[in-house]
């Protein structure tokens, strides 16, 4: 069996390089991230949590748009959640999830709109926002 260099018996590699580093989002994908992250409210906190984390250090408009969505969608989405689980109950089942249809479509609405206008390339901030995340 040939030996690769990197197959040291010593268990340490030969090869040492650099650790990789993402390139900077241009313009456009910076742009195209951050609108991303606001549609991305109509299935919750988890698309704006998912760009923030894999791109706020690659792009700044995609960080700062991406925390605010995510800032304005995590408490709907734990809402949501809650009425989905209580629309299980027997009784009152049917109110809650009247709820958390309409938690749904409030987010949907805000999240399109704040997306429309940060493709255009202006920044966009919730009129109500927890801002848990900073």
């Amino acid at each position: 069996m040939a030996e690769y260099p990197q197959d040291r018996r010593d268990g340490e590699s030969e090869y040492h390089g650099a650790p990789a580093r993402a390139m900077p989002l241009t313009a456009a994908e910076d742009r195209q991230w951050a609108t991303l992250a606001h549609f991305g409210g109509i299935l919750g906190c988890l698309p704006s949590l998912l760009i923030y984390l894999v791109f706020r250090d690659r792009g700044p408009f995609t960080a700062q748009e991406s925390k605010e969505a995510l800032n304005f969608t995590l408490p709907p989405t734990a809402a949501a959640v809650v009425c989905n689980i209580l629309a299980l109950i027997p009784v009152v089942g049917n109110v809650f999830a009247v709820l958390a249809t309409l938690v749904w479509i409030a987010l949907t609405v805000f999240s399109v709109i704040a997306g429309i206008q940060v493709n255009r390339g202006q920044p966009y901030r919730y009129r109500y926002n927890l801002r848990l995340i900073s």
